[in-house]
Formats: structure tokens, sequence, C-alpha cells
């Protein structure tokens, strides 16, 4: 009599019940899924191919690609993050594809659509969170992701790449006040983003450190834009009491003070300090050239390229999305990273000057 498991007839639920685990595991395992152990994927498809389960046909082949997606691509700053993951990829020989799509802090809905269908190696998302629909859908497909200088707090399952905001707040401000400077204003970035907040924390615990309470009228949020710095910077320096040093949270900010300095017939740093953050290569370059905290964009974005090659190293094809009945037995690769940031003195900062005689 011909056993009914003979070649073509076995059922999952039969291969389920022969190596030990659940019906979704095995069926995770035929659509390629990461999100199992790797004994596990051995143990079931070795019972597939002993009871000659026939499989239907195989996803489509996945392209020799590294994506990276921004909510905006018009940005000096946009450029070092696209080189940094060109360098990896190039060591690697893949492309590299950019998209811009969404806001500040996720990517449009309809951009999953399109990279569910390109199938990339991996994903780079210079965005401050991915929303739980659009990681399960790369979950589902098995394509990693990682996302670089998160603006918000990433959750544990969000792999990402940041930099040490504090610190580089902190450091900018303690130049500062070594300088002399105690009337000190800071055009930070947005408020709904952690980095922005960081820096601004940064700022706040070097004031208090050296006994000085922060004005809250020299605190203003701006968008890491070249316009919104002069703008704030213009209603700062018009003011009577006007601050003798500006604290910039991106040095296009920092751009834009020096505009506002212009305007208003002050010199830089003659009448007015001003530092930046980001040291992006144009720094050097204003006139005068710009004092600014280094965040290393490009080696971020190659910390983040080369997670993604681990992660598809590690798991076969990226990071898994937890599950309660099948965690991997062993630890993945790391999958939170921040890089330090160091202070670039320039020309844009010196002592102020001494108060006219009463």
């Amino acid at each position: 009599m011909a056993d009914d498991r003979s070649a073509g007839r076995i059922t999952l639920a039969q291969v389920a019940t022969e190596a030990g685990v659940s019906l979704s595991t095995v069926s995770k395992v035929l659509n390629g899924r990461p999100d199992v152990s790797a004994p596990t994927r051995v143990r079931v498809e070795e019972l597939l191919d002993e009871h000659g389960y026939r499989r239907s046909a195989p996803t489509p082949p996945e392209a020799p690609l590294l994506e990276i997606v921004f909510h905006e691509l018009d940005s000096i700053w946009s450029m070092q993050l696209i080189r940094g993951v060109q360098n990896i990829a190039q060591r690697n020989g893949v492309s590299v594809v950019l998209t811009e799509t969404g806001t500040r802090h996720s990517p449009g809905a309809d951009w999953v659509e399109g990279v569910l269908r390109r199938r990339p190696l991996g994903v780079v998302l210079v965005f401050s969170t991915l929303p739980d629909e659009l990681k399960k859908k790369l979950w589902s497909r098995a394509i990693p992701f990682v996302i670089v200088d998160p603006a918000g707090d990433p959750e544990p399952d969000v792999p990402s790449v940041g930099s040490a905001n504090w610190a580089g707040g902190l450091a900018a401000t303690r130049h500062l006040l070594d300088l002399g400077h105690r009337r000190i204003a800071v055009i930070t970035g947005p408020e709904d983003m952690l980095c922005s907040l960081a820096r601004l924390d940064g700022f706040r615990s070097a004031l208090g450190m050296a006994g000085i309470t922060p004005d809250p009228a020299l605190v203003r949020f701006g968008d890491f834009h070249v316009a919104s710095g002069r703008e704030h910077a213009l209603d700062l320096l018009r003011g009577p009491d006007r601050p003798t040093a500006v604290f910039a949270g991106s040095d296009l900010q920092a751009l834009g003070v020096l505009e506002a300095a212009r305007v208003l017939g002050l010199q830089v740093p003659e009448d007015l300090s001003v530092v930046g953050y980001d040291d992006i290569p144009l720094a050097q370059w204003s006139s005068p050239a710009l004092t600014t905290v280094n965040q290393p964009l490009e080696r971020m974005a190659e910390e983040a390229a080369q997670m993604l090659l681990r992660l598809r190293g590690d798991r076969g094809a990226g990071r898994a999305e937890p599950r309660q009945d099948d965690r991997a037995e062993e630890a993945g690769p790391e999958t939170r990273i921040e890089l330090g940031t160091r202070l670039v003195v320039r020309d844009s900062t010196r002592a102020p000057k001494e108060p006219a005689a009463g």
C-alpha cells in the first residue's frame, strides 16, 4: 500500500507535526521569511525535500541595489549621506537608488509598494521612524532597513545609526563660554525632532554648569535650513539686548545667521560669534570659515549600509519581526550605533568685545 505521505501528497500540517513546530513556521520557511531560527529552518527544509513537497513558483530575485530614502534631496547634508552609502555599495559591487518621499517623520505610504517590487538588498531611511504597517511589509519580504540619524527615539526593533547630539550641543556652548560669552542664543531644529531637543539640552546643560540660567527669549526652533536661521537671527539681533553669540543647530542655519549679521551691519566674529552643526564641506568656505560641530554624516551612512549587509549575512535576509514562537537562538548583529561628534574651531568665533565705558 502506498504511503499517504508520498511525493507531492504530504501536507504542511504533517511537516509541522514531524518537525515539532507550528504550521505558521512552516509557512514562513516556504515564503523565505527571516524570522525563523537557523536550526528550525534547516529541519523544515530537510523534511520538505525528503517528502518531495511541490513548492509554488519562487519570488523574483533580489536586485543588487541599496536604496536610500529621503523626504527631501535639496540639501548639501543629504549629499554626504548618499556618498557614504555609495562608498559601501561600490566596495560590494552593488548600485544605489535614491528615493524622495514623505515627510521628515516617515516615508509616504505609497513608497513601500515600489520597494517591494524593486526588492533591493536593503534600505537606508533618513527619517525619525517607520510606521508599523510599513515595517511589517518590509519584514514580510525579508527586506532589511536601517534608520540613519534618527530624529526620534527608534523602537527597539528598528536598526539605527545616530550621533551624540547632546554632547555636540554641550561642546559648542562650552566653546563659547570659554571664550567669555555669557549671552548666548540658540537656534535649534524642529521642536518635534529628538536631535533638535538633544542639542538644545546640551546647550542648556553647558549654561547650567557655568552657573547661567538660560534665557527663554534666546531659544528658537528652526527647520535646519538657511531661511529659518536668517529670520530667527534677524529677530534676535535687532533686540535691545542682543546676544553676543549664536549656536545654530545646523550649518545651513548658521549660514543664515551670517547673512542676518551682514544685513544688520554686524561683523563676525568681532560683533557676533557663530557656531554651526554638521561640518558640511561648505562650512570651511563660508566667510568667515565656520566654527562647527562635526557630525560624521558620511561615516554614519557607511555604518548604516554596512549594518544592512551584516543583517543580510546574519539572518539570510534582514532584521526579523519579533515573534513569540520563533525567536532566533543566536544573537544578531549590532543594530543601534551612536557615533561621536567633535568641535571644529575656525574663524567665526572669538572673545566678545569689552563693553563700552559708561
